[in-house]
C-alpha cells in the first residue's frame, strides 16, 4: 500500500475516529485504525465492538492495500508534521513508513485481516432528518443523561419516531429534557430506541457538513451516515460519507411523560443568557443551592453557605403572587448553556414541585424543548 495525502485532511480524518477505540488488554486491535487504500481515497475505520465509525479522505494512491496502525499515536505524529505533504506506505509485514521532507517515521502496526468488520443492519427501519436539527436537538437534552453505571438504561438519549413526531429525551432521574418536532414518519419508520452516551457524543462531533443524516435502526443496533458536501470536501478532504454504527442500550426506557407536570403553573418569561450570568455568579457563593424569589416584573437570585452570601436582581416578565424555590445551580445551568433562544419560559407552582423550562417556537418547523428540575427544599 502506498499514497500521498495533504497532512491536514488526514489529521482531520484521524481526529474524527479516533476517540472510537477498544481496550488494549482483551483486543490490542483494537487500539487500531484501519486505513484501507483505494482508487482516490483512503477510508479510516475504528471500532471498540460497541460502536464503529468508517470516514473516507482523498488521497492520491500508487499502490492500493490496508493496514492498522495505533491511531492515537498515528494521529500525535500526523498533527506534528512539518511539510503538509506526507507519503504512508506499507509492507507485507505491517510495518508502515510515513516521510515528509526532512522527517521519517517507521510504525509497527497489525496485520488487517484480523481487524473486525463493522456489523450489517438487516430487516432496518429507516429515515432521515436534517443535520443540523438533529445536533440541536442532542444538545438541548444530552446534558440530563445518567452517569451512574446501575441505571444504564438512563446512560443514553431515548429516540421515539411516532407518526406525526420525533421525541429525544435524556434523564437521570433528577432532571428531565425533552425536545420534540414535527416530523412524519412512515409506519416502517416509526420506532424506538436508547443512544449510548458515547455514540451521542461522537454524533454531536461529526463534520459540519451535509444537510441530512439517514438514521437506519433495528432492534440491536443503528446505523447513522452523513452524506458529505463538496465544501466540506474543499476544506477537510472528507469524501463520499461518515458511517456510525452503534449497538443501543438494551431495555425499556421509563414513561418520561408521567414525569412532566400537567397542573397550572405560574409562568415567567426570563432572558437566557443574563439568568446563566447571575446563577453562575451565585453559585461562586453556593454550588449546592441557588435560591429564586419571583416578585413582580422581578427574579432575585441568591446563594448562601459557609463562605457567605450573594444576591442578584434581573427584570423578568411576571406579575403573580411572589414565589420562592430552590435548585442545584448546576441543574439550572446545563439547560441554560444547552439552549439557544434568547428567551425561554419559567413554570411552576411552589417549592415543593419541579420547575419547567420551556420553549414553544413560533415556527412549527422548530423542535419544542422541555427541561423538568427537580427542586431542593427551602426550609
Amino acid at each position: 500500500m502506498k499514497f500521498k495525502i495533504n497532512r491536514d485532511h488526514f489529521s482531520s480524518g484521524l481526529q474524527l475516529v479516533s476517540s472510537v477505540v477498544g481496550s488494549r488488554k482483551t483486543m490490542p486491535i483494537l487500539q487500531n485504525v484501519l486505513i484501507e487504500a483505494r482508487q482516490d481515497t483512503i477510508l479510516l475505520t475504528t471500532t471498540n465492538l460497541d460502536l464503529g465509525i468508517k470516514c473516507s479522505v482523498k488521497a492520491d494512491i500508487s499502490e492500493e492495500g490496508s493496514v492498522t496502525l495505533p491511531v492515537k499515536d498515528l494521529s500525535r505524529i500526523v498533527r506534528e508534521l512539518a511539510d503538509m505533504e506526507v507519503c504512508v506506505e506499507s509492507s507485507e509485514s505491517s510495518k508502515s513508513t510515513i516521510t515528509t521532507r526532512g522527517s521519517i517515521f517507521n510504525i509497527i502496526g497489525m496485520d488487517s485481516k484480523e481487524f473486525p468488520p463493522l456489523p450489517e443492519l438487516e430487516d432496518r427501519k429507516s429515515t432521515e432528518i436534517g443535520r443540523d436539527e438533529l445536533t440541536q436537538m442532542l444538545k438541548s437534552v444530552s446534558f440530563a443523561q445518567s452517569v451512574n453505571e446501575e441505571r444504564y438504561m438512563l446512560k443514553g438519549v431515548f429516540f421515539q419516531f411516532e407518526q406525526d413526531m420525533l421525541s429525544l429525551v435524556a434523564t437521570d432521574g433528577r432532571r428531565l429534557a425533552v425536545a420534540n418536532k414535527a416530523m412524519k414518519s412512515e409506519e416502517n419508520a416509526q420506532g424506538e430506541f436508547i443512544l449510548p452516551s458515547l455514540t451521542v457524543n461522537e454524533l454531536e462531533k461529526l463534520p459540519k457538513s451535509g444537510d441530512k443524516l439517514s438514521i437506519s435502526f433495528t432492534d440491536r443496533q443503528v446505523g447513522i451516515e452523513l452524506k458529505v458536501s463538496s465544501t466540506e470536501e474543499e476544506d477537510q478532504g472528507f469524501r463520499g460519507s461518515v458511517y456510525l454504527v452503534s449497538k443501543v442500550v438494551e431495555g425499556k426506557y421509563p414513561n418520561y411523560k408521567q414525569v412532566i407536570p400537567k397542573d397550572d403553573f405560574k409562568s415567567a418569561v426570563i432572558e437566557r443568557e443574563l439568568m446563566q450570568e447571575c446563577v453562575n455568579r451565585a453559585a461562586l457563593v453556593s454550588d449546592e443551592r441557588v435560591t429564586l424569589k419571583l416578585k413582580n416584573k422581578e427574579m432575585e437570585i441568591s446563594g448562601q453557605s459557609i463562605l457567605g452570601d450573594a444576591c442578584e436582581s434581573m427584570p423578568i416578565i411576571y406579575e403573580g403572587e411572589e414565589s420562592t424555590v430552590s435548585f442545584n445551580p448546576k441543574f439550572l445551568l446545563d439547560p441554560l448553556r444547552a439552549i439557544q433562544k434568547d428567551q425561554i419560559n419559567l413554570e411552576f407552582r411552589d417549592d415543593m414541585s419541579p420547575g419547567v423550562f420551556k420553549i414553544e417556537p413560533e415556527d412549527k418547523e422548530q423542535p419544542s424543548i422541555l427541561c423538568v428540575v427537580m427542586p431542593i427544599r427551602t426550609d
